[in-house]
Formats: C-alpha cells, structure tokens, sequence
C-alpha cells in the first residue's frame, strides 16, 4: 500500500479546482457506478448528555446548549423510523447514541437487539456509538451491524486544541477493532474548527494511509450552535 506524505496531499489539495473535480470524476468513474448512489438514513437514539468535551459538539455535556437529553429510545421506535426511512428509499440506516463508549449491560443488549431488528428489515446497518472495545465490536457485527462510524475529526496536532477527554490513540483503537470484527469503516473529520491548512492536510493524509482505507469518509463542515 501507498504510504502518503503530506506533500503528496498538497499536491492534490493544490490543484485548481476544475482540475480537482474531473480527476476525481475519473477515479470515482473507475471505481464505483456512476449512476448510483445509496440513501441514508441517520438517527440519534441517545440524544445529549455525553461526558466527552468535544468542542464542536452540542450534545456534550459540559456546554449550555439548546440540545435536550433523551434516554435510549426503545425499539418499537427505532423500528418505525426505520421502516420510514425504507419506505422513502434508504438501503442504509444509522443509529448514533451520545456515548463516550458503549455500555455493557442492559443498554448495549438493547442495541444489539435493534441492530438485529433493523437488520431484518433487509437495511445495511450502520452505528456510531463512540469507543469500543474489541469484544463488543465482534458483537456488534454479529448481531448485523455492517458499517461503524468513528471520526478522527483532525488532525493528531490540533487535536488536542478540540478535544481532551478522548485521545487520538483511542479513535484509532476503536478503528482497529472495528476492521478485526470484519465492519466497514465510516471515519473522516471536520473543517472550521480553527485549524489551518496543515492541519487538513495532517487529517486527510491519516485517513489515507489507514491500512485498509475507509469505505466511507464523510466530511463535515462545523455549523456553530449557541453554547
């Protein structure tokens, strides 16, 4: 596998944007169908309260927002919703809970339960539930989760400008017991948070040298909330 330098990610970031597009239209060409493109459907079903002090984020306990706890919703719920989502076109549904790491017990039986249920339903599933341990990654595939999202969110030098109660070295734990349990890897990160161009560079040349690379990388932009 390619090893990528960060000169080899500015060299890339650099190139004037029409450029940029068309070589991108040309690899996407070459390996994925340009004629398709797969619907997702996202919901939280553990909403606020998250002990984790991520910066960007509204549902972090530690800031006033106007974010509105909500416990883990049940699964006749959940099922609704993603019957809805099916019906309106989704093939894939993901469930996001403000976790610092999932909980053993009741909680993550629960999940596991829903994980199946959805499954059923003939969706790929997806989850983001914060850190995980190895065991409860194999679990979670077994039970029909198909995909994990975990961001790196930036880059290893700016990190700790964001975030202090989780370090990089976790994500990347997580990361690796998610490929061990044989899931799809969803990571990628977000732009303005008040890092600089390096910064990005540091982030996207992480994700690509993850060996393998993630099926998916999201990147978000930071839409600032009061708090």
């Amino acid at each position: 596998m390619h090893s990528y330098t960060i000169d080899d990610i500015r060299t890339i970031h650099d190139l004037p944007l029409t450029t940029l597009i068309y070589q991108a239209q040309e690899a996407h060409h070459l390996h994925q169908d340009p004629t398709g493109v797969q619907a997702c459907a996202l919901r939280s079903i553990k909403t606020g309260s998250c002990p984790e002090d991520c910066k960007y984020c509204p549902q972090s306990a530690h800031y006033e927002t106007l974010v509105e706890a909500e416990e883990l919703l049940d699964i006749e719920t959940i099922l609704g919703d993603a019957r809805a989502a099916l019906d309106a076109g989704a093939s894939r549904f993901c469930m996001g809970a403000a976790w610092s790491k999932v909980p053993e017990g009741t909680q993550f039986e629960a999940v596991l339960d829903t994980v199946s249920s959805v499954n059923d339903l003939g969706m790929e599933v997806c989850c983001t539930f914060g850190m995980l341990e190895e065991d409860q990654a194999v679990r979670l595939k077994e039970a029909g989760c198909s995909v994990y999202n975990h961001n790196l969110d930036t880059s290893r030098e700016f990190y700790s400008e964001i975030i202090t109660t989780r370090s990089y070295g976790d994500r990347l734990d997580t990361l690796a017991n998610v490929r061990k349990a044989g899931m799809e890897v969803c990571c990628g990160g977000i732009l303005g948070m008040g890092e600089g161009k390096k910064d990005r560079l540091s982030l996207l040349a992480e994700l690509a040298n993850l060996d393998p690379q993630p099926e998916s990388v999201p990147i978000n932009a930071l839409v600032p909330v009061e708090g």
